[in-house]
């Protein structure tokens, strides 16, 4: 995993080499083991590496036959396509052969690759770029169309410190975060800034993109006819295999394992696969009666052999780093999640640098509540997956937001497609947008920030084609989701208890900004970023009353785009606690 950056020029443009540097400065902390960079016939490329796989040999660019790339992710089937391929490699490094497979077959490269990755890759001999995005969006790529031509990076915050975009907020854009947590679609919050979407693939010339091309995350069609035993039959070989490709590594690795299904799930087969025991992290919180799965993970481990490493998140810590938390997140995912992955991937970065994560699961095998509820037609109490924004009827906006579901509404257009099934429909709305845009973008900046690799085995073309469609009841059986990896960990895993009620992750954040409501709201109402949204009075009352659980979130967010804003837009350095960094 690292970091990446470059510009494609329009004919009669200049290269500005300080954007360039001032881009690979603002990734440093994506790859700190090394940067390199490519130059040439008006494209530049610069790269900033995080090394795991081939640590003597794989520094980037990569270079074969005139065409030059730089990858930030892992390519976990990279041995596979040299062999299956013919390939010829100069280094053992995973991202090679994707160079090579693109000379053969130009845009549909990518078809074969499995993995987690964004590519840049110049072609000298067409004078073309091309830039790409794994199907799920499990690693991010953001482009800037620019008057010199296209910019690109890892990250938005690298655009915006080499001067080729100013921090301007996009109004609609923030009204998705307030209201969902998170923003949908190619565009950002940022305007001028767009995502290139989960699976596609971008070809550039002169500045321009001429041609576009998308790989699904998903198989197509309806629900398929298959037993339970031969389900299980396939998952077991699906998981063995995700989880073995998912391990390579020259480096140490490790497991983000909570008191639940997926991450349990993921521990089994890893305690199959080693022969020394896991190194596996769990978080938990200072508060009596906040959701704590380290009991249930200190289970899971012993049962496992693993060596199991407890972290707890006490409010003193969170209010000492949540700048430096929030300010991770230049592209803002208002999920409170962010807080304990951050202090998670921060202790683990002491003994690994790869953790195995259980992201992706509930999206694959039907986990969420909203998707029984989304089941059912609306007169037995069936309802739309996020049907009300957090501050619907709060009366603490100045405005209320309008258009903030158009994106989810798009996405459930698209998704109701191909005879699938509405529970089918909501994970693919999910997958098209929550997950990349939300969850994933959490993963990658927390980690990132320590210098960490996050993998989701459960996130995998076979593990996808071995769970989507399968039957409905498969998934969702006694009103309970992810009925088939339940029973998958009922048989070969039973330690973990899978078929007790799902107890969902929260963070106690509720609980402490109501504690600290009368230094914290007036600081947070009087931000310029907050004071032109927000009626006067309301930030402060709203954040006297957050301890009740829909009250404690509206005030998340604000706390949260406060942060962000006085960060990403205004500008300040994350230093000092979060009473400092609003004072």
């Amino acid at each position: 995993m690292c970091g990446l950056a470059g510009l494609a020029l329009r004919p009669g443009a200049s290269l500005p080499a300080a954007a360039l540097e001032a881009m690979t400065t603002a990734l440093a902390h994506r790859g700190p083991d090394g940067a390199g960079h490519h130059m040439a016939g008006g494209v530049a490329l610069a790269h900033t590496r995080l090394s795991i796989i081939d640590l003597v040999t794989g520094d980037q660019p990569l270079f074969a036959g005139g065409a030059a790339l730089v990858a930030n992710g892992e390519i976990y089937n990279y041995r596979e396509l040299r062999e299956r391929n013919q390939l010829v490699c100069a280094t053992q490094s995973d991202c090679e052969p994707p160079l090579h497979l693109y000379r053969r077959d130009g845009l549909r490269f990518v078809d074969g690759l499995r993995g987690m990755y964004a590519i840049a890759l110049h072609d000298r001999a067409t004078r073309r770029l091309v830039l790409a995005r794994d199907p799920f969006g499990i690693k991010p790529l953001y482009i800037a169309e620019t008057a010199a031509g296209i910019a690109f990076a890892s990250e938005p915050q690298a655009l915006i410190a080499a001067g080729l975009v100013q921090p301007r907020i996009r109004p609609e854009e923030r009204d998705e975060l307030l209201q969902l947590q998170f923003t949908t679609g190619a565009e950002t919050i940022f305007e001028g800034i767009n995502r290139v979407l989960p699976g596609e693939s971008l070809c550039i010339a002169d500045g321009r993109i001429v041609e576009r091309h998308r790989r699904a995350a998903l198989p197509e069609g309806p629900p398929e006819t298959i037993s339970e035993e031969a389900a299980l039959a396939r998952l077991d070989a699906a998981l063995e295999e995700s989880v073995l490709l998912h391990q390579r590594s020259d480096v140490p690795y490790g497991l983000f394992l909570s008191g639940g299904t997926d991450s349990a799930a993921i521990l089994a087969m890893m305690a199959r696969l080693n022969d020394t025991p896991v190194m596996a992290f769990t978080a938990g919180f200072d508060v009596k009666g906040a959701a704590d799965e380290r009991a249930a993970a200190r289970q899971a481990a012993a049962a496992a052999g693993a060596q199991h490493v407890e972290v707890q998140v006490t409010e003193e810590m969170v209010w000492k780093h949540l700048p430096e938390i929030v300010g991770a997140m230049d592209d803002p995912a208002a999920d409170y999640a962010i807080i304990p992955t951050w202090f998670l991937a921060r202790r683990a970065r002491q003994d690994v640098k790869v953790v195995l994560a259980g992201e992706g699961g509930d999206e694959i095998f039907g986990g969420y509540g909203r998707y029984r509820a989304a089941m059912r037609p609306w007169w037995l109490w069936g309802r739309a997956m996020r049907a009300r924004g957090a501050f619907d009827r709060l009366e603490v906006l100045r405005s209320q937001p309008r258009s903030w579901r158009d994106g989810i509404a798009a996405a459930e257009t698209e998704a109701a497609t191909g005879g699938r099934t509405r529970l089918q429909a909501a994970q693919a709305v999910d997958v098209a947008d929550w997950l990349p845009n939300d969850l994933l973008t959490k993963l990658d900046r927390c980690l990132m920030a320590h210098g960490v690799e996050g993998r989701t085995p459960f996130l995998d073309p076979g593990v996808a084609a071995a769970a989507f469609r399968l039957p409905d009841a498969l998934k969702v059986r006694k009103n309970t989701g992810k009925w088939l990896l339940r029973e998958w960990l009922a048989r070969h895993f039973p330690a973990s208890e899978p078929h007790r009620p799902k107890q969902g992750f929260t963070v106690p954040i509720g609980a402490w900004i109501a504690r600290r409501a009368d230094r914290l709201g007036p600081l947070v109402a009087r931000q310029p970023g907050i004071a032109e949204l927000c009626l006067p009075g309301k930030v402060e009352q709203l954040f006297r009353h957050a301890a009740e659980r829909r009250l404690g979130n509206a005030a998340w967010h604000l706390l949260f785009y406060a942060i962000w804003h006085r960060r990403h837009v205004e500008g300040r350095r994350a230093e000092g606690d979060v009473f400092e960094f609003l004072a």
